[in-house]
Formats: structure tokens, C-alpha cells, sequence
């Protein structure tokens, strides 16, 4: 169990990547950590760090099966819960140019980037209400921005990540009430599956900025668009 002092987060999408990068920067810091991820009997490195750490937890979860979000929620009532970041993500096929737009893959795209952080956020709204001070971090990205779209194409992944902005806004708006901070971020062009060989940053990097920007994010900054390094980026 979370004890009352302890912060705890859920993170979902934790079998790899940023996602696995930010369970071990929340353990290593002494938070209380709930990790996620479809399929947990094949996120070896992940399920492994429970032997070193009584801390982790982890569970699996189909962000886009709603039944087992409120099983989830319903195995953690009553749980405080200060963090809860959306990091699950997909991608889709690369390279989608106008005209050649897969209807199937984009309903796909649009149910785990931007359906499933609302249903998340629904269902874990009564943990995070029980905390003293909560967030929900979205993780979104720069190609979701509008005024820096200067390049076209993208159309799968660009446009459920604007509109997971769209989505984090309201959330912003809505919760606010309730003492929730919500923000997206961009975690940088990160070297993992999904950024490619080409990219800039490593996980660690991107980690480190973005545990630094919710190590220190009030409600002042709520509803508010941020990459790694805590620059605000244009809706």
C-alpha cells in the first residue's frame, strides 16, 4: 500500500522506451510507482525491477479496453494517486502522404493517443482528488502543434496528438476545481523504437527534463504545452 507520505504514479506504457525510463527516475527518487503496460509477462527489464524495488508495482493494461481501465481503477480505489502520466503511445505507419491515408490505422492512432488519456484521466479522477496536490501529464508531441506545422504530411500520428492538445486543455479547464494541475509535454526526438536511429536525444535525457518539469509544476502552469526542457511550445 501508498503510505501517506509517499507520492505515487501510474504510468502506463512502461514495457520500453520513456515510459521505462521514468518508472526507474520515479523509484530512484522513493515514489511509490504503478506501471502499465499490454503485456507484462514479455516487459522483462521492467518486471524484473520489482525483485530490487517493493515500490514498483506493475500491471497489465489495454489503454484501449476501457473494461480494463475501470477493473484498474476499481482494484486501486481509494488509492491517492499525485501523478498520473499518459504515456502510451502509437505511432502508426511512417510516411503517410495525402491521398494515402488508412482509415482502420487511424482509428487506431486516435484510440490510444487520444481516447484512451481521457478514460484514464476519468477513471483515476477520484484517486487523484484524494491526493493534496495531482497532475496529469499527457504526453504529446511537437508535431501536434499547429502553428509549427510548416511541413504537411503526418496525418495519423500529427493529428491525434493536437488532438490530445485539444483534449488537455478541457481537461485543464474542467478539473481545475479540483486542485488538478494538466499539461502535455514533448518529450524531445528521443532515440527509441518509435523516434527512430536519427533522433537527438536519448531516454535518460528526456527523463531527467521531464521528471524536473513535474518536480516543479504548480496550477499556474496548468493547461499549459511544454517540451523536456520546459519550453512552452505554440498550440
Amino acid at each position: 500500500m501508498v503510505s501517506k507520505t509517499q507520492k505515487h504514479v501510474l504510468i502506463t506504457g512502461t514495457n520500453r522506451g520513456i515510459g521505462l525510463g521514468l518508472v526507474k527516475a520515479y523509484l530512484n527518487d522513493g515514489w511509490r510507482v504503478s506501471a502499465c503496460c499490454r503485456s507484462p509477462e514479455d516487459a522483462i527489464e521492467l518486471t524484473s525491477l520489482m525483485e530490487l524495488d517493493d515500490d514498483l508495482v506493475v500491471y497489465g493494461l489495454d489503454v484501449t479496453n476501457y473494461d480494463e481501465i475501470q477493473s484498474l481503477a476499481s482494484a486501486l480505489k481509494g488509492v491517492p494517486l499525485d501523478l498520473l502520466i499518459n504515456n502510451a503511445g502509437y505511432y502508426g505507419p511512417k510516411g503517410v502522404s495525402f491521398g494515402n491515408t488508412n482509415v482502420s490505422e487511424w482509428e487506431k492512432v486516435f484510440t490510444v493517443n487520444t481516447i484512451a488519456p481521457q478514460k484514464m484521466a476519468e477513471a483515476f479522477h477520484p484517486n487523484l482528488c484524494l491526493a493534496d496536490t495531482a497532475c496529469i501529464a499527457n504526453m504529446s508531441s511537437k508535431v501536434g502543434s499547429m502553428e509549427d506545422n510548416h511541413s504537411g504530411g503526418g496525418y495519423l500520428y500529427r493529428s491525434s496528438k493536437a488532438a490530445l492538445n485539444s483534449v488537455t486543455k478541457s481537461q485543464s479547464l474542467d478539473l481545475a476545481e479540483d486542485d488538478i494541475t494538466v499539461v502535455a509535454l514533448h518529450p524531445g526526438w528521443v532515440l527509441t523504437d518509435m523516434g527512430g536511429p536519427n533522433a537527438l536525444i536519448d531516454i535518460e535525457a528526456s527523463v531527467i527534463g521531464l521528471k524536473r518539469i513535474l518536480d516543479t509544476i504548480s496550477p499556474l502552469n496548468t493547461g499549459e504545452f511544454m517540451d523536456f526542457s520546459g519550453q512552452e511550445i505554440p498550440w
